[in-house]
């Protein structure tokens, strides 16, 4: 059974597309899943498949300040290597694939809700509600490469990516993971500005 709100696309392992997003673009090739281990001395991201099945997996070093994160993938080779830039104004995250394929990401396209923010490297554009991380995902000749939903309520923080083109999956994979990352720390400078405040 699919999804049918036209706002929110998130869809749980084994269920079919967000009826929209296959209208729009067709069936994806392949829907991927990251969820956030809480309650670990390190950050643990795992990425699994329909089947639940783990095929990547984001670590990030307990104590780092510029939030060195690295991707691997479920033979456990490395994928992605993701980097803050310390003491960046706008938090601007360094992306450094296995093949030596690198990008950057800022917090720039958080002060606009609805936007097209283009990703400095790849010559893609993420299109759409960023700050909820619900948008779409598109490549330098304007085709679709997933789609990319949060789960409204998830202590886990699951996200869901509906991928169109499989070959650039592992990039898919890291600019979510990044842009988790970059979510994160909004949050975290937000609460702590708010209790600084009391």
């Amino acid at each position: 059974m699919g999804t049918f709100s036209k706002l929110h696309r998130f869809h749980e392992a084994g269920h079919a597309a967000n009826v929209n997003n296959v209208s729009n673009f067709g069936q994806p090739a392949r829907s991927l899943y990251t969820t956030s281990k809480i309650f670990t001395l390190h950050h643990h991201i795992d990425v699994t498949d329909d089947a639940e099945q783990v095929v990547y997996q984001a670590r990030t070093k307990a104590i780092s300040f510029t939030d060195k994160t690295d991707l691997y993938d479920a033979s456990k080779r490395h994928v992605a290597h993701i980097e803050k830039k310390f003491l960046s104004f706008h938090e601007r995250h360094y992306v450094t694939m296995s093949n030596g394929q690198s990008f950057e990401l800022s917090n720039e396209f958080f002060h606009i809700i609805k936007d097209i923010t283009n990703i400095e490297g790849l010559g893609w554009q993420l299109r759409g509600n960023i700050l909820a991380l619900n948008f779409e995902l598109y490549d330098s000749a304007g085709r679709i490469v997933a789609v990319i939903s949060q789960k409204m309520i998830s202590i886990h923080d699951k996200y869901c990516m509906d991928i169109y083109q499989p070959e650039m999956e592992p990039i898919v994979v890291a600019i979510v993971i990044t842009l988790q990352h970059m979510i994160r720390d909004r949050e975290n400078a937000a609460a702590a500005s708010s209790s600084s405040s009391d």
